[in-house]
């Protein structure tokens, strides 16, 4: 069995990864503790760490299972294949998500550098940096594919 990645409609992260598990199919969808200020009080919430998007172990025979579950909208694709989580990446996001993250403090950094997440949701991934700003590093992780911005403490 292999972690595939679904594409689901926006905010349907968590009502999809609880549809899965209902219909007996293991499914992750990783989120993180914010705290969110409103006008009156601060409050805890969760999100999903990466929107619209949720990995499921899954038959490659029983794929098609899945678009029983409303907010599902199709597979996402590599090189004209379905993409193919490692159960690895799975396992780093689920040990690294279990707190809270306002920031992180960086020292000096320079534009084109390779750099490793001391801690949060990413914490252990390592990526090059492209983008600086005041408070903020857009970091692109090759190995997800994806572009993170890091809030600077």
């Amino acid at each position: 069995m292999n972690w595939f990645v679904l594409y689901t409609k926006p905010h349907y992260e968590i009502k999809v990864a609880n549809a899965l598990e209902a219909m007996g199919i293991r499914s992750y969808c990783p989120v993180f503790k914010q705290v969110r200020q409103y006008s009156d009080r601060k409050k805890k919430v969760e999100k999903p760490l990466l929107r619209s998007y949720v990995m499921l172990k899954i038959e490659n025979k029983d794929r098609n299972q899945v678009f029983g579950v409303p907010g599902v909208v199709r597979y996402v694709f590599w090189s004209g294949k379905p993409a193919i989580v490692r159960e690895s990446e799975i396992e780093l996001m689920e040990k690294n998500l279990a707190g809270i993250y306002d920031g992180i403090s960086i020292t000096s950094i320079k534009k084109g550098a390779n750099y490793t997440i001391p801690l949060g949701p990413f914490k252990g991934y390592e990526g090059k940096v492209v983008n600086l700003f005041k408070n903020k590093i857009k970091l692109e992780l090759p190995s997800l594919g994806i572009l993170v911005t890091l809030k600077t403490a």
